[in-house]
């Protein structure tokens, strides 16, 4: 991506904020010293219709920024973003067009002060293993029988982590804090804390894993990094967490391991064509989700808690201030 930054005054910007429900105040303000703001939300026509009359766009996750949102924004200098993962921009046209697009990506200092999708990761493992969604229905019918919900300990597990980057290191901390035997794979690190077991290869962890929780960044390599031969590596009954990115997982072998019995449970926060609309609502996974208790999943909302939001949206804002201003970040 390009890093060449504008050396503009402010006050002079039009600022379209595409998702701005909930958008926090102190960023907001921020933002207004830069230029006018307009907010959405806006459906897909009307971004393509208006778009052209903006100079910055921030986004959060529900649209997909393509090739044709670049073509209509003929006047934008820049895209804001408040997440780590870019897979709802594309890249490749806003390098061909040189519109920089600025994120948390590579911002560890700030994002070690970030736990919401390590706890979310967490909250789901325990949904998962204690049944809770299923025990809060059988109450709300008007149930109460404990002994047709007994679940699993998580203390004594063995925890697998796919990614030992920042999120696979909070959730490492919590895995021990439950007195689980934590391991983890991750080629690219140099650096390895003595608590956590590093395995050589992404096999050799999953052949030893009864909780699977996924951390990865989504690049090419990394597009169904946990195929058939991966969850048929996972010992019977262990259970699968990602709250990373839908395309780590093949969605369709994760279907049949789940059916068949093969995988114990799975707990998702993202699926691979998520922010497709017109498709999402036929995903066999969501079908099955209605239909299974063994699958948990929620709207993409790790990162969506009142604190990290504030946090970004104020970062995200000064970052593009810093940027419009030629001052180095």
């Amino acid at each position: 991506m390009s890093t060449t930054v504008l050396n503009v005054q402010s006050g002079q910007y039009r600022i379209l904020n595409l998702e701005p429900e909930g958008y926090c105040g102190e960023a907001r303000a921020v933002l207004e010293r830069l230029g006018e703001i307009s907010d959405g939300p806006l459906c897909r026509r009307e971004l393509l219709e208006r778009i052209s009359a903006y100079d910055i766009l921030i986004v959060r996750l529900h649209h997909q920024i393509d090739r044709e949102v670049f073509e209509a924004g003929k006047n934008l200098k820049a895209i804001v973003s408040a997440t780590t993962g870019l897979d709802h921009i594309d890249l490749e046209t806003a390098e061909a067009r040189s519109i920089p697009v600025l994120s948390l990506k590579g911002e560890q200092t700030f994002l070690s002060t970030i736990t919401a999708t390590a706890e979310h990761t967490w909250g789901l493992l325990l949904a998962l293993m204690r049944r809770i969604p299923e025990a809060i229905d059988s109450v709300q019918a008007g149930l109460w029988n404990r002994d047709v919900l007994k679940g699993h300990d998580l203390e004594g597990k063995r925890l697998g982590i796919v990614g030992f980057g920042r999120l696979g290191r909070q959730v490492a901390i919590y895995g021990s804090a439950f007195r689980m035997r934590v391991a983890a794979y991750d080629p690219f690190l140099d650096t390895w804390p003595t608590a956590v077991l590093r395995k050589p290869s992404l096999l050799e962890l999953l052949r030893e894993t009864d909780v699977l929780t996924i951390h990865v960044n989504l690049h090419p390599g990394a597009v169904n990094l946990i195929g058939r031969a991966e969850l048929a590596a996972l010992p019977g009954g262990a259970v699968l967490v990602n709250t990373s990115r839908g395309q780590i997982v093949d969605e369709a072998a994760l279907l049949d391991a789940l059916d068949s019995g093969r995988l114990g449970g799975a707990a998702l926060d993202v699926l691979a064509d998520e922010r497709r609309h017109d498709i999402r609502s036929n995903n066999p996974l969501l079908i099955y989700a209605k239909q299974h208790r063994n699958l948990l999943i929620t709207p993409h909302i790790g990162g969506a808690t009142h604190e990290a939001m504030y946090k970004t949206e104020v970062f995200m804002a000064h970052k593009l201030t810093q940027f419009l201003h030629n001052v180095p970040a």
